[in-house]
């Protein structure tokens, strides 16, 4: 240790930090600089204030991008948060046979998602194979517009993310179940408690860690969603655009040789204060949960 000089341990962060600066600071810094410009792809922009922030503010197009945005998170948070758990508490249990289900249950992870939703689209597209059979079963008399109408695309899109996303969070809550102490299941037993008691007040404080986690993954994951929907409506948005996310804004108002780089950049910066509120709520409920426990135990 005495061998080494000063600057050893920079010299080892220095990779790590210049890969930060030039992939993440600088375009970050760089993007909140052009918001306040009307910049274009092949041409420097000028200073205009917070003319692109105004505008936004009575752009019906950021309103469906908001709805749109905020109806994925809200569903889809507590939908990857719990089904993962149960799925990993119905495969943790080390029975013959169980790796095959859980590689079974991880296979969506790894493939890629815009071939999974290209072969979604199939599936539910007016004449696709839900539909022929549907008709076929005489459950309906015409075809069900997943893919046209709002609500049912938005459905479709984060019934595919959430069959997409089972796997990897699953993982996640099968390595947190590793640490709660069987021990605890026994005694909460032996007191009476029912199957659903203990997952309530064993299990469920025992990955409440991993929940926290999990939940803000999926928040940040929900708020940035662009693969799904742009695939499934083949980049339009929906009728309208009614369907469009906040990052396809980003990309339809901010791509091409015409692209207002500025205009974009500044939904770039909304979407940047957005996807902090539901981290800073998750952080919150995380905090005072604990802080009750603490008290409670005090």
């Amino acid at each position: 240790m005495r061998s080494h000089r000063w600057f050893t341990p920079w010299l080892l962060l220095l990779p790590a930090v210049v890969w930060v600066l030039v992939f993440s600071i600088y375009p970050f810094v760089n993007t909140v600089i052009l918001s306040f410009t009307n910049a274009r792809p092949l041409r420097g922009g000028q200073f205009t204030g917070i003319e692109n922030y105004v505008r936004l503010a009575q752009d019906p197009m950021l309103a469906n991008a908001l709805v749109t945005t905020f109806v994925y998170v809200i569903a889809c948070v507590p939908l990857l948060t719990v089904v993962p758990l149960l799925l990993a508490m119905l495969v943790h249990k080390p029975v013959p046979g169980i790796g095959f289900f859980r590689t079974t249950a991880y296979f969506p992870v790894i493939a890629s998602v815009v071939v999974v939703s290209l072969i979604w689209s199939w599936l539910f597209d007016s004449r696709g194979v839900v539909n022929q059979t549907l008709e076929f079963l005489h459950l309906v008399n015409a075809p069900i517009p997943f893919l046209v109408d709002r609500w049912l695309l938005l459905g479709t899109s984060i019934l595919l993310t959430v069959w997409k996303g089972l796997g990897y969070y699953m993982v996640v809550y099968l390595a947190a179940l590793g640490n709660v102490a069987p021990e605890l299941h026994e005694a909460a037993a032996i007191d009476g408690a029912g199957a659903f008691r203990r997952f309530l007040h064993v299990t469920v404080p025992g990955v409440r860690g991993a929940m926290t986690l999990v939940a803000a993954l999926v928040a940040v994951s929900a708020m940035r969603i662009f693969s799904e929907l742009y695939v499934l409506t083949n980049g339009s948005g929906g009728p309208g655009g009614e369907s469009m996310s906040i990052v396809m804004m980003v990309k339809q108002v901010g791509s091409g040789l015409n692209g207002q780089v500025g205009y974009a950049s500044a939904v770039s910066v909304v979407l940047f204060l957005l996807t902090l509120l539901p981290l800073l709520l998750i952080g919150w409920l995380n905090n005072r949960d604990s802080g009750g426990t603490l008290g409670a135990r005090a």
